[in-house]
């Protein structure tokens, strides 16, 4: 699995973290900043990753932002992207099995680091179910596709 992981001025402490956690796991990662404290623009983030997995250059993506609002509305406006903000686990765990969710948005203003990991982790180790979900993720990929 490759990941590609980036925030903004907001979320630079947990993405060190979810770095770290990469690091752990042994999954390769790359970080697409930010490594400013100063206020950017959370767009010039996500979208980069969000085409980046949309692309098949990365399996999943992992963004952060003070609240994870702007990073998931920035990357769902790419084609074949189905970004999932997520603050607890069992959501973490639903959005893999049942979305099959390719990015993972986070808010360090909402969650502490340690939460942070554990739905990271979560998030990364959950398979897809697909079945009676496939039907579901189809019609998202349909009306995409028809309204490009």
């Amino acid at each position: 699995m490759k990941v590609a992981v980036a925030s903004d001025h907001g979320g630079i402490n947990i993405r060190r973290e979810i770095i770290s956690l990469l690091e752990e796991l042994n999954i390769e990662y790359t970080d697409m900043g930010c490594e400013c404290e100063t206020s950017v623009d959370y767009p010039d983030y996500a979208l980069p990753v969000a085409e980046r997995v949309a692309n098949g250059e990365f399996d999943r993506g992992i963004l952060i932002c003070g609240t994870g609002i702007g990073m998931s509305i920035a990357a769902n406006k790419v084609k074949g992207i189905r970004c999932a903000l997520v603050h607890d686990m069992f959501s973490a765990q639903a959005t893999r099995e049942h979305n099959d969710s390719n990015i993972l948005a986070m808010g360090e203003r909402v969650i502490g680091p340690g939460l942070a990991r554990e739905i990271a982790k979560i998030w990364l180790n959950t398979e897809y179910l697909g079945g009676r979900h496939a039907t579901r993720v189809g019609k998202i990929d349909q009306y995409e596709n028809e309204h490009a």
